[in-house]
């Protein structure tokens, strides 16, 4: 990449959530815990689908996918904000404050494309279910779950370009607890109102437009299923209801963020802590807990590792 910064700062001081040790000790606690939980739900969404040929479907496939996301996006702040919490350096250099914006639009960018095809997924299943096998087929879904991963990096790329053409002369204090350019563009040594038209062009109305799209393709399912009513029609709402709640989740604070980049920092910290901390745990909450296939794969699973357990002998030297 031949975009050089001539910025004059070379570290950015990361201000977090409070400045009270009290609620940085609790948050430290939750967030901690939260992690955990995130890393451990999702990833045994993932060894479940793998593991039980009656997962093996494209919705499952996608679903997959969408944990690795959101493991992805749980961790690329994350752990450095639990760490700063232990240790007290809050600092971080330039390129590492880059290399947050450059993996936040990769892992959201994707996520939102993601989304869209396992709303396109339940879509055919459900309007056009005579079609669906030839219409995603496994090799529709690898493609769909590719073109997700390049729409992200093509994405992020271009916020990490813009950014690098920011310049940097002082103050270097980011009022967050990661690097975005919602908060780093208000950095930099320039006009920030054609700045916030650019937020506002391009991640702002992306996610409007997806959302917007989705919302629209829900809308159409629920008609479907309301015109079409018929035994498997509480299980087909039950997964749909599923799917626009983590939408609606994750896009929520999305569309806030980026359509009102010059809003209050307050309300950009709480609504960061939505779709980088709390969505990513909604992903294995919801579906698990609302999805009787899963459940019985979990619980298939648990008793297949109990028995291997119970069946190899301890040897004593």
């Amino acid at each position: 990449m031949d975009v050089v910064n001539e910025s004059a700062v070379s570290d950015f001081v990361l201000l977090g959530l409070s400045k009270s040790w009290e609620l940085q000790t609790f948050f430290f606690v939750v967030f901690s815990l939260l992690y955990v939980a995130t890393m451990v739900g999702n990833s045994l969404i993932v060894i479940t689908v793998i593991a039980d040929s009656h997962l093996h479907f494209p919705m499952y496939f996608l679903l997959t996918n969408l944990s690795i996301i959101d493991m992805s996006l749980a961790s690329f702040a994350t752990p450095k904000m639990i760490t700063d919490y232990l240790s007290g350096h809050k600092t971080i250099a330039f390129d590492g404050c880059i290399t947050q914006i450059f993996f936040l639009h990769l892992f959201t960018g994707t996520e939102i494309i993601l989304l869209m095809a396992m709303s396109f997924d339940r879509y055919i299943a459900i309007c056009k279910p005579l079609h669906y096998a030839s219409i995603i087929s496994p090799q529709t879904c690898v493609a769909l779950v590719g073109v997700s991963w390049v729409v992200g990096v093509m994405h992020s790329m271009s916020q990490v370009i813009f950014a690098l053409t920011l310049p940097f002369c002082g103050p270097s204090e980011v009022d967050s607890f990661f690097c975005d350019l919602p908060v780093v563009f208000q950095l930099a040594c320039v006009n920030t109102y054609v700045l916030g038209l650019f937020m506002i062009s391009t991640s702002g109305i992306i996610a409007l437009s997806c959302f917007i799209l989705l919302f629209s393709s829900y809308v159409v399912v629920l008609v479907t299923i309301r015109n079409h009513s018929s035994k498997g029609t509480s299980k087909v709402l039950s997964t749909c209801t599923a799917h626009f709640i983590v939408v609606f989740m994750f896009f929520g604070p999305c569309i806030f963020i980026y359509m009102w980049p010059l809003s209050s920092f307050l309300i950009d910290k709480i609504l960061s802590v939505f779709y980088t901390i709390f969505t990513p745990i909604l992903n294995p909450v919801i579906y698990t807990l609302r999805n009787q296939e899963v459940k019985i794969a979990m619980r298939k699973l648990k008793n297949k590792l109990l028995n291997s357990n119970k069946a190899t002998p301890l040897h004593y030297f």
